[in-house]
């Protein structure tokens, strides 16, 4: 639990550097699925990240002193006999590091206690509904209570921006879990390959669904307590639907198939897309926009490093890709001009229309600024010829986790040659940065063509 204290006090240097206070932070809370039904419950990534626990019903408080107090469920023999055995506040903090801990049932009533004679309040803005008002009746009775000499909290700090710079730059412990969350991830993709030309091969009805089974059972076959986030498995055409979920389509041996998922193990995401074909061999034009995507992705990994910008390896991936939709001719030299060009218009997002990257840890979508903090905005011309104020991207750093992944989706149109029609190709991996370049978390499944057509054939 050491790792969780020395993030506390972390915690509590940053609001002694900001001139006092206390920080309140609580989990995430229960959520009803139907009658008498929830669904499997997950923590708040703020909160674990502070704590490590991840019982339900739970608060942390941290002062600028360093003292730390948690509000827990009690112990109660009835509800453990149906729910599970309860840490209860006798035991969190020797379990949990914690100066003080008491039951949550007391939290309206210590709550103005633990608020009092604090010279501000720090707490995540936005993301818990009610906070905002439970804080505001604790604030109100201290406010009573001001003329017999009780300080109330004079100012209110949105808690995120502190943490969020903490878990933007992952520590040994983190990069561990990650990297394990990496290879169980990897090994789902590979079984999902291999079932699909298994049940092809052997003239099955194979669809999305199967494909997605595989993948579930992997994860929980490996420790992974959940997936990381909801699975696409997406047959032909419906790999040009950016978020589709995996369905009942059928699964045909000379379309492709997309799957992007990822596993969470110890509160940690994974991240991982492989396109391949469904019978275990490119086509031509398949293998033609593949090759394209793959070399978008390689150019991209070569522009994470430390130093870069984050906004770096998409430029690289976008150059890469509208120079290929030029060569391929899924856009006219004669209408959109160089490869500058197509950049400058932004005619390349009628293909590919979202960016190659963003944060990974505790959460898919991480948190932490995508712009560099102390900056200046300077203002820019858009695709669409609108002045915009921006802010230069984030230098990227060691420790940070992002994803890299370029794609290719087309659709039936005018102009569009038909034999690239309904093909969707994402490729995706997790790449750490380092101190000399970065390292791909996600190699445990094969990501150039020829060695997933050999794996499928295995």
């Amino acid at each position: 639990m050491t790792i969780y204290a020395r993030r506390r006090a972390a915690v509590a240097r940053a609001l002694k550097a900001a001139g006092g206070g206390v920080a309140l932070l609580p989990t995430a809370p229960e959520q009803s699925r139907n009658r008498d039904s929830h669904f499997p419950y997950r923590h708040d990534s703020y909160f674990y990240y502070l704590t490590g626990f991840d019982e339900p019903e739970s608060w942390l408080l941290i002062d600028a002193s360093g003292k730390s107090t948690l509000l827990c469920r009690p112990k109660n023999l009835e509800r453990e006999i149906w729910d599970g055995i309860r840490l209860g506040p006798k035991a969190a903090p020797a379990a949990l590091g914690v100066d003080a801990a008491h039951s949550v049932e007391q939290l309206d009533q210590l709550m103005p206690q633990l608020l009092a004679n604090q010279s501000a309040l720090w707490f995540p803005f936005a993301t818990h509904p009610g906070l905002e008002s439970q804080i505001d009746g604790w604030l109100g009775q201290l406010r009573a209570k001001v003329r017999l000499g009780v300080i109330c909290p004079q100012s209110q700090h949105d808690l995120c921006g502190v943490l969020d710079e903490m878990r933007l730059i992952k520590d040994r412990h983190e990069v561990a879990i990650m990297r394990r969350a990496g290879e169980i991830a990897a090994q789902a993709h590979v079984r999902a390959m291999r079932t699909s030309a298994a049940m092809l091969r052997a003239g099955q009805d194979a669809r999305e669904y199967h494909l997605d089974a595989e993948l579930l059972h992997e994860f929980r076959r490996h420790g992974s307590q959940f997936p990381a986030y909801t699975s696409i498995v997406a047959a032909g055409a419906n790999a040009c639907v950016l978020h589709y979920r995996a369905g009942a389509a059928p699964l045909k041996a000379d379309e492709l198939c997309l799957i992007d998922a990822g596993c969470e193990l110890d509160g940690y995401a994974s991240d991982i897309t492989r396109t391949f074909p469904a019978g275990g061999r490119f086509s031509p034009a398949q293998r033609q926009l593949y090759d394209i995507v793959l070399e978008a992705q390689k150019a991209a990994i070569a522009a994470t490093r430390p130093g870069k910008r984050f906004l770096d390896p998409h430029h690289a991936a976008v150059r890469v890709l509208a120079q290929g939709m030029l060569e391929v001719g899924l856009l006219d030299r004669k209408k959109h001009g160089r490869t500058e060009d197509v950049i400058e218009s932004g005619a390349y997002r009628q293909f590919y229309m979202h960016r190659t990257g963003h944060w990974l840890g505790m959460d898919v979508h991480d948190c932490g600024d995508y712009t560099e903090p102390g900056t200046r905005a300077r203002e820019e011309i858009d695709a669409t010829g609108l002045a915009v104020m921006r802010r230069p991207s984030r230098v990227l750093r060691p420790g940070m986790v992002l994803t890299i992944e370029p794609g290719l989706y087309v659709r039936p149109a005018k102009g569009v040659p038909r034999e690239f029609w309904n093909i969707g190709i994402r490729i995706e991996d997790d790449a750490l940065v380092t101190d000399k370049g970065c390292e791909l978390l996600t190699r445990g499944v094969p990501v150039q063509a020829d060695e997933i057509e050999a794996l499928m054939r295995g």
